[in-house]
């Protein structure tokens, strides 16, 4: 193959990895319009959760974006009502925990979704970990402005921590944090899961000695490497819809054969 064909295959993979949006299928499907009708037009504190919502810390979590599913909060709009409306936002708010209700008001819930008309979420898993309930998801939303007609699609991604609260799962902590589109895949390294792991755990702490080939399935990277120490390490990576890999665990395979979760920071190897 020549060399200018291979570039041109590098810059259509990179063009389709950056700048492409997600085609996957949306997970939060569970509720149709007969749902909402049971609870009416209540206020968020008058509003009583069927059990069943809360059974599982996943069900808690696909329950709470498929009831925001068609939720809307947009800037006025020439075509009517759109969806559920505001109905869905005091039954979602119900599955917060009390101490989350007591730190994000209701009226503040709603506004986190301003300029919002339709959510999917497109990603969901279950992060490593005994001790805490904790999720990555994936978001993508339809956006409405008011300098226009049309609507624009985003993303974004979150990780959410749930605790046991009453009869069910209850969330506890949510954080959403947009996707960039743009500066990521022209100017910065840490948006690759490989060049991450080669700068931060091999050239700050010097603990790479091998690093063997990414494997990849779906939107999971597994990293291994065989570490300076003798040791195997593995680095968990999500890839986004916008093509960056965020990390999410590391772990290093221990004596019996098991991989023991770590929690190390590669900033503090710089630092010294």
């Amino acid at each position: 193959m020549s060399l200018r064909n291979q570039n041109q295959l590098d810059q259509e993979a990179h063009q389709q990895q950056y700048f492409r949006p997600s085609c996957l299928p949306a997970l939060n499907l569970r509720f149709n319009f007969e749902f909402f009708d049971q609870f009416g037009e209540n206020y968020y504190n008058q509003i009583q959760l069927p059990a069943e919502l809360t059974k599982t810390p996943e069900d808690t979590v696909v329950n709470y974006f498929s009831i925001l599913r068609e939720a809307e909060n947009l800037y006025v709009r020439s075509c009517g009502s759109v969806g559920n409306a505001k109905t869905p936002y005091p039954i979602a708010y119900n599955l917060f925990s009390n101490a989350l209700r007591d730190k994000v008001h209701y009226e503040d819930f709603i506004n986190s979704f301003a300029g919002i008309g339709h959510i999917s979420l497109i990603k969901l898993c279950r992060l490593p970990g005994e001790e805490e309930l904790r999720f990555f998801n994936e978001l993508e939303t339809i956006h409405g402005f008011k300098e226009t007609a049309a609507e624009f699609f985003g993303y974004s991604y979150g990780f959410m921590e749930l605790s046991f609260e009453g009869n069910g799962y209850r969330i506890n902590d949510i954080q959403q944090l947009s996707e960039d589109f743009l500066c990521a895949p022209y100017h910065l390294w840490q948006h690759n899961a490989e060049s991450v792991v080669d700068v931060k755990y091999g050239d700050w702490c010097k603990l790479i000695k091998k690093r063997y080939p990414t494997v990849k399935q779906g939107y999971v990277k597994n990293i291994y490497v065989l570490g300076t120490d003798g040791a195997y390490y593995c680095f968990l990576f999500f890839t986004l819809t916008n093509g960056t890999d965020v990390e999410i665990a590391q772990f290093r395979k221990m004596n019996d054969g098991k991989w023991k979760l770590l929690k190390m920071n590669p900033d503090e190897c710089i630092a010294e």
